[in-house]
């Protein structure tokens, strides 16, 4: 669970309390966040919840609207805020974000600065990273993006791990009260090496660097203004293939619905078979498992290129 600010009511409650957010769960491509309040309702196609029905209930569970439609109740994790926060900017999803996680060598403790902010979604993922005795500093120079990053945070409790300013950090650089404190950078700009200067400055000695770019141009040109400072310059591409799995009835002859490819490798299970009560013969059919890529993968979303700032 999101490691919430201690000074309200939050999700480390392990019942669901007046005021929390509450990620409601109707389907894999179908959910919202909602915040729990007595007295108010929730209404979609499956009918009319109640939130005074909903509060006392353990996160997971899952509620029976007036029709006897029903959907989950889940806790607001970095990993399912990313899938229903408001889309201010392209944003960061699940695969870059624990590389991103993993090779900054984020851990609890640590001074992360990051810019720019945009809608959040990797914001997020840090906050619960470097908590409970870290921070999160992260910069947008658009003041009406920066604003409502700061009303999601307070929104999901993390107030206290994340401080957000209106900064243009390609002009301006980080701020110098940071200088040497900075345990890793993030960098998601247009023109990355223009801030290069200020980062070497904020990162400790051994501190990382990392860059998104959505263009290999932008990757070339950062790399190059990182030769002078920095070692260990690498770019990565995540690609995430998912599958879709499901059960389809085949015939005796290995064919099924939705698999024209013919016999493939299967657990089957006898459905039918032998002379049915009527003396006819009946086909054998069997079910099988099928595994095939997902038609809805995503590919190609932008080029993290790391590096470690040099030991004098």
């Amino acid at each position: 669970m999101l490691p919430m600010d201690p000074s309200k009511r939050n999700s480390f409650e392990q019942h669901i309390c007046e005021e929390d957010l509450v990620i409601v769960y109707e389907r894999h491509d179908t959910m919202k966040a909602i915040k729990m309040q007595k007295g108010s309702v929730f209404q979609n196609r499956f009918g009319i919840f109640k939130h005074s029905d909903w509060i006392g209930k353990p996160f997971g569970s899952k509620v029976l609207s007036n029709k006897g439609g029903f959907v989950y109740l889940l806790a607001p994790t970095p990993e399912l805020w990313t899938l229903v926060l408001s889309h201010r900017t392209q944003i960061l999803y699940l695969p870059d974000i624990s590389f991103v996680i993993s090779y900054l060598e984020i851990v609890p403790g640590c001074l992360v600065l990051e810019s720019g902010t945009g809608s959040g979604s990797l914001t997020t993922s840090l906050a619960r990273a470097v908590a409970p005795s870290g921070h999160v500093y992260t910069f947008d120079f658009h003041e009406q993006r920066a604003t409502l990053a700061r009303d999601d945070f307070v929104r999901n409790g993390l107030s206290s791990l994340v401080t957000v300013s209106v900064r243009d950090i390609q002009g301006e650089g980080f701020p110098e009260e940071f200088c040497g404190s900075a345990d890793s950078v993030f960098l998601d700009l247009p023109q990355p090496w223009l801030a290069m200067p200020s980062v070497g400055r904020m990162l400790k000695q051994d501190g990382v660097l990392c860059s998104f770019s959505p263009c290999i141009e932008q990757v070339q040109r950062s790399c190059e203004a990182l030769k002078s400072n920095f070692t260990d310059v690498r770019t990565f591409e995540v690609l995430l293939r998912t599958y879709e799995i499901k059960e389809v009835r085949m015939d005796g002859n290995g064919g099924g619905e939705g698999s024209p490819l013919g016999p493939f490798p299967r657990k089957r299970r006898q459905c039918l078979s032998g002379e049915g009560n009527n003396g006819r013969s009946m086909e054998q059919t069997t079910a099988a498992v099928m595994v095939r890529p997902s038609s809805e993968a995503r590919g190609h979303t932008g080029f993290l290129t790391f590096a470690r700032l040099a030991c004098i």
